[in-house]
């Protein structure tokens, strides 16, 4: 039995409980934590048995070795369901986890450069950018210059450029760069795999390709009929 702090008392509760509160995710009361004496019960295959008495309703799931939910407390009688509850909390969970995925959206991301940056490092910090991009982000790659650094503002594009190179894999450069006060930016977004492309039709054998202007050309220029 685990223990739910709140201030200075102690409530003991099931592990189940605070494990699911920890996570945000609702746990239903199942079998005898179910408090009322009589439920309307859903079979396992959605069939409907009609209100029974509670343990009547709990010993029935477990012969099938399942477990009676309440899915609808505040109906009266509360409506309980034969079922799994493991395998219901699992699919709670996931949709749970689905739905917060959808709602955090695209992030723009950031990674620093230094003018005097070697190779090894050049590309050890590439891995993370290439992680975001996966990942479905936008990054803002930037070149910070210091000092005298800002007379050779070249490093930032050879730079710029063999990071363009490492991630052309994974992401396409949406503004090429540019410098903003003393930093030389440029950004990056991820790359659209499998984008759908326009197929031409082949020209037959002795056919010459004609373009739109030209054919609207040669309407003008013929003679107009007697």
């Amino acid at each position: 039995m685990a223990v739910l702090r709140r201030g200075n008392y102690r409530r003991p509760c099931s592990k189940e409980v605070l494990i699911s509160r920890k996570k945000f995710v609702p746990v239903p009361r199942a079998n005898f934590r179910i408090r009322y004496p009589q439920v309307r019960v859903i079979g396992a295959e959605g069939e409907q048995l009609g209100v029974l008495a509670t343990r009547d309703a709990i010993k029935m799931a477990e012969t099938e070795g399942l477990d009676l939910v309440e899915i609808s407390p505040t109906a009266r009688p509360p409506v309980c369901r034969i079922m799994d509850l493991g395998k219901y909390k699992y699919e709670q969970a996931r949709t749970l986890r689905k739905a917060r995925k959808k709602q955090q959206g695209t992030t723009l991301k950031e990674m620093r450069y230094r003018p005097k940056i070697d190779r090894h490092d050049i590309e050890f910090k590439t891995k993370h950018v290439r992680q975001f991009l996966q990942d479905g982000h936008k990054v803002k790659v930037y070149v910070e210059f210091r000092g005298r650094e800002m007379t050779h503002t070249e490093y930032g594009m050879k730079i710029l450029g063999q990071i363009e190179e490492l991630l052309e894999d994974v992401g396409i450069v949406e503004n090429r760069p540019k410098m903003e006060g003393r930093h030389m930016t440029m950004l990056m977004v991820p790359k659209r795999v499998g984008a759908p492309k326009k197929k031409v039709a082949p020209v037959p054998a002795g056919v010459r390709e004609t373009s739109s202007t030209e054919a609207v050309e040669e309407q003008t220029e013929a003679p107009a009929a007697e």
